[in-house]
């Protein structure tokens, strides 16, 4: 699994006009899933997350994590996170995961999160999503399963 991390204030994702999920601080995550990902990496991925030290104490020190600052999380499915342009000027997206298979997955590590104690507002997966977000920083991390 990919996810592309931003430490946002207020964020939000729409589709067809409609807000599907927002937060007023937290992470914005932009998860992609591959082929050979399991529940085990995305378990792996939201104990990570959730205790990543990226929000700064009264010194400006990064020592607080997303649970102590009492930040929440906006996940949003993206296969183009596993988008190849190595050849052509078109990106290659056969090693994104096929919906039956990144779906459930995508949904397990939503779970996970929340297991964690974090409260998780989402995207719609597969929809054309509008995303926007106030980078805080800004703060942007790619974090990987393997």
């Amino acid at each position: 699994m990919r996810v592309v991390l931003q430490r946002s204030g207020p964020a939000a994702v729409r589709v067809n006009g409609e807000t599907t999920g927002s937060i007023d601080k937290g992470y914005v995550l932009l998860v992609g899933v591959t082929h050979s990902d399991s529940q085990e990496d995305a378990s792996y991925l939201a104990k990570k997350i959730a205790g990543l030290r990226l929000w700064e104490d009264t010194e400006g020190k990064m020592n607080h994590s997303i649970l102590e600052v009492g930040g929440d999380i906006l996940s949003v499915s993206q296969f183009t996170l596993f988008g190849d342009v190595k050849k052509g000027r078109r990106p290659s997206f056969i090693e994104a995961a096929r919906p039956e298979q990144a779906e459930p997955l995508w949904e397990f590590f939503n779970r996970k999160l929340e297991e964690e104690g974090l409260r998780v507002q989402t995207g719609i997966f597969g929809a054309m999503m509008d995303v926007e977000l106030v980078n805080d920083g800004p703060v942007t991390i790619i974090l990987e399963s393997k």
